[in-house]
This record gives structure tokens, sequence and C-alpha cells, in this order.
């Protein structure tokens, strides 16, 4: 089941952290001058408060360009701005639940997985898109289990038609080698936010991915 293609190739997950003191709302309208064309906001320790601040922000951006943003594993802030959809990890709201709230049923809904078996779950198979993290492993998120690798992506490939969404330590050196292993959409955090010039770094993204 899935309620939406995924037409999206270049995915930006974004927080003020991961901006290095920059404005980060001014970092993703360069990332998405530079060709990123979905974003997801991910505000791990922010309250509720500042989360739904920093989400009001973005999506007056992401609006003005067209862009869908996707929240990452809070319902609430998703819900208040009318979000284009969520994201989500094994420990966070399973997807099924998701799927069954109002607001929520018609929204794009992703879902992080760690471990072959999770491709014939029922959170899967409600999901639009899968979360395969980490490709590489990275100082960004330590809390996952599996590092998946190129091989990884390509087992997961053969064993389903959801689009795959990769994140971990990917950069335009291995980006095209990652598309070429069967991911239909590269995600990144510190390539673009910690890039002195984030449309430039988003741009050469990008290219290699359409190459």
């Amino acid at each position: 089941m899935s309620l939406h293609p995924f037409p999206y190739q270049l995915y930006l997950v974004i927080s003020e952290a991961d901006c290095m003191g920059r404005n980060f709302v001014k970092v993703a309208e360069q990332a998405i001058l530079g060709g990123v064309d979905v974003i997801q906001l991910r505000e791990k320790n922010s309250s509720t408060e500042s989360f739904l601040t920093k989400a009001l922000q973005l999506i007056e951006l992401t609006e003005k360009y067209s862009i869908p943003l996707i929240i990452n594993d809070h319902v609430e802030v998703a819900e208040k701005i009318n979000a284009a959809g969520i994201h989500v990890g094994n420990s966070d709201a399973a997807p099924t639940y998701l799927r069954q709230q109002t607001h929520l049923s018609k929204k794009i809904i992703g879902y992080s997985i760690e471990y072959l078996s999770q491709l014939d779950n029922e959170q899967t198979a409600v999901s639009d898109y899968l979360g395969i993290s980490p490709v590489f492993s990275t100082d960004t998120k330590t809390d996952t289990v599996t590092e998946w690798g190129l091989e990884g992506i390509k087992t997961i490939r053969q064993l389903t038609e959801k689009p795959l969404v990769a994140i971990g330590h990917i950069h335009s050196g291995n980006a095209k080698e990652v598309i070429n292993a069967g991911a239909d959409c590269i995600a990144v955090v510190s390539a673009i936010c910690g890039a002195p010039d984030p449309q430039k770094a988003a741009y050469q993204l990008k290219n290699e991915i359409l190459k």
C-alpha cells in the first residue's frame, strides 16, 4: 500500500544544530535552490514548542518552493503545520497507528528499517517509502543497528518494490554508487548542512544522482 508516488531524488534532513550556527531556514533555501526536492525537519532534542516554531518557519519556505516537508517523529507538530508527512523509526509511533490517525491517513509516511525481516511486516506495508539507515556509519546517527552498505541496498532492492531512501555518510563521492545499488533517493545531513556552500553541495549531489 502506497498512497503517494515517491518522485524525489535528493532528500535533506535538517536541524538547527546541524547548520553550524547558520540560519537553518537560509541553509534549507540554498539547498532547495541547489536541487533538494524533499526536506525532513528532525529536532530530536527540542521541546514541542521549539520544534513547532522551527517547523512553522520551515514550512513557509517549503510551500514557497512547492517542496514537501516531512516531520521526524512528532505527530503533534506534523498535524499542527499540516506537514506533507512524517518519518518514524522502530522506537517511534508505528506506521499502522499513524495511518489510522485522521490527519495523517493520507499523508506521506516514511519508515526506517533495521532488519531484513521488517520488509515483510505490516509497518512496511502501510509506509510510502523505506529509510535505509545508515548505508555507511555516521556520527550524525549513533543509535542504529545495521550498517547496510551497498550490498545491503542491493539485497533490499531485490526484496521490495517500496521506494528506498538511503542515508548515512553519503556525499558526492559515493552518491552514484548508492543509486546504482538500488536506492531511489539519497538523503543527507552534513553533506549539505555542514558544507561551506549548501547550494553548491546540493547541486553537486543532484548532478551525481542524475548522471
